[in-house]
């Protein structure tokens, strides 16, 4: 598996979501509760960007809709939407904050 730098850790606010491009998928980094985790950043209800959501609840919430997407898992618990969005495996070596294309789910 390959993780590549997206950005340094001391970049992340806790619970603000950072869009990020990695190979030209867009991807929202957020980390919460201590963890960093990285969930594609289209809605899979709607073509827009989870990273202009609110976090709450290790929880991504779609602005358009409504949609909540887990971050861990990338599984709605809200409609719209039903299907899930990509999750990735994310490290943390130092500051940087890596990320494969790899998904988990």
């Amino acid at each position: 598996m390959t993780f590549v730098r997206v950005c340094g850790a001391d970049e992340l606010e806790e619970d603000t979501p950072k869009r990020v491009e990695l190979d030209g998928t867009p991807i929202s980094v957020v980390r919460t509760e201590d963890e960093v985790f990285a969930i594609h950043d289209i809605c899979s209800h709607a073509n827009v960007s989870l990273a202009e959501g609110e976090v709450d609840d290790c929880h991504i919430e779609c602005w358009l809709h409504g949609s909540r997407f887990d971050l861990r898992s990338g599984k709605p618990d809200s409609l719209p939407a039903t299907r899930p969005v990509p999750v990735y495996p994310v490290k943390i070596e130092g500051d940087d904050v890596l990320v494969s294309l790899t998904q988990e789910s």
